[in-house]
């Protein structure tokens, strides 16, 4: 009988340490839930609110919703935008693929809080403008904060990529994607591929370069999708027929 009484407290002390335990674990749990909702929801809310008052800001014209005739296309140089001060947005980007009423912009610079935490797609500064030649290079979220590059792995070749500046429309085409390690800067260079301190050769083509961390709900990688210029027009000209066009497939 002694015994037993002895082993009464041991056991209310084990109860109680195993109670709290159990307790802390469950306002974990609750907070890491919590924190998964605020990561994968909240910020898509913010950012996409964000993302519509800026497109609003802008307050550029919409374009007329025809189409250029083929013959009518500048055959020129297009005009190309002069540096832009870090964290400005100067154009709107716009993938069929992504989606028929997909318009997201684009600010100068890739810094994460200002610039792709708010739902804008990134341009490296140190990189080609639209239009322009060399590698016009932007980044996006891809499971956050509005993730302006969600479906950049279902992008296909021949795929088009538009970029609009208030004045004038950029039409890309895609070319590949592929994976690589985030110190492969070598896919923004001026040529795609060509590894840093390479001579740059003469700048004769225009691309354009998609950059979105990989896989998804990991930084490890980094998901690119590269693309060439096809053509420019005016938006006072009309709308390129790649955003009139439905794609099969497309969202």
């Amino acid at each position: 009988m002694t015994r037993s009484r002895r082993s009464k407290p041991h056991q209310s002390l084990a109860l109680r340490i195993t109670g709290v335990v159990g307790e802390l674990m469950i306002t974990v749990g609750v907070l890491l839930a919590l924190f998964v909702v605020w990561q994968l929801w909240w910020t898509d809310v913010t950012a996409a609110r964000a993302r519509e008052a800026t497109l609003v800001a802008q307050g550029w014209d919409a374009p007329p919703l025809t189409v250029a005739p083929a013959a009518d296309l500048p055959t020129g140089d297009p005009p190309v935008l002069g540096p832009v001060p870090v964290g400005d947005v100067f154009a709107r980007l716009y993938v069929p693929r992504f989606g028929a009423d997909y318009e997201v912009p684009i600010a100068s610079g890739v810094d994460k809080r200002t610039i792709l935490d708010t739902g804008n797609i990134g341009h490296y500064p140190e990189t080609a403008m639209p239009g322009d030649l060399g590698n016009f290079s932007l980044a996006a979220h891809r499971t956050t904060y509005s993730k302006p590059f969600n479906q950049i792995a279902d992008l296909q070749p021949g795929d088009a990529i538009v970029v609009r500046t208030e004045d004038a429309w950029y039409v890309y085409e895609a070319t590949e994607s592929l994976i690589v390690m985030p110190s492969q800067v070598e896919v923004i260079s001026p040529i795609p591929g060509l590894l840093p301190g390479e001579e740059i050769p003469e700048l004769t083509e225009r691309y354009i370069t998609l950059t979105s961390c990989h896989p998804m709900f990991s930084a490890r990688q980094r998901f690119i999708t590269h693309g060439v210029f096809k053509y420019w027009m005016p938006v006072s000209a009309g709308t390129p027929a790649e955003l009139l066009t439905p794609v099969e497939g497309g969202q």
